[in-house]
């Protein structure tokens, strides 16, 4: 007999994946995202804009609230 995994089991089996690419994201961030500091142009700050976009819309589905 299979049984059917529960909203609370998927969601606690996502959880640690979400939390792994935080910590890989952070991680990339403190090496400025493999950019070597010296040579970061306006491309770079362009895609960093479409990340904070991006990261700004997942807080706002989290929190339930509009940006």
């Amino acid at each position: 007999m299979t049984t059917q995994p529960t909203a609370l089991d998927t969601y606690l089996q996502r959880l640690p994946l979400i939390l792994d690419k935080i910590e890989a994201l952070r991680q990339l961030a403190n090496d400025h995202f493999g950019h070597d500091p010296e040579a970061i142009h306006w491309g770079h700050v362009g895609d960093l804009g479409r990340v904070e976009q991006a990261l700004d819309e997942l807080l706002s589905i989290l929190n339930g609230q509009p940006k």
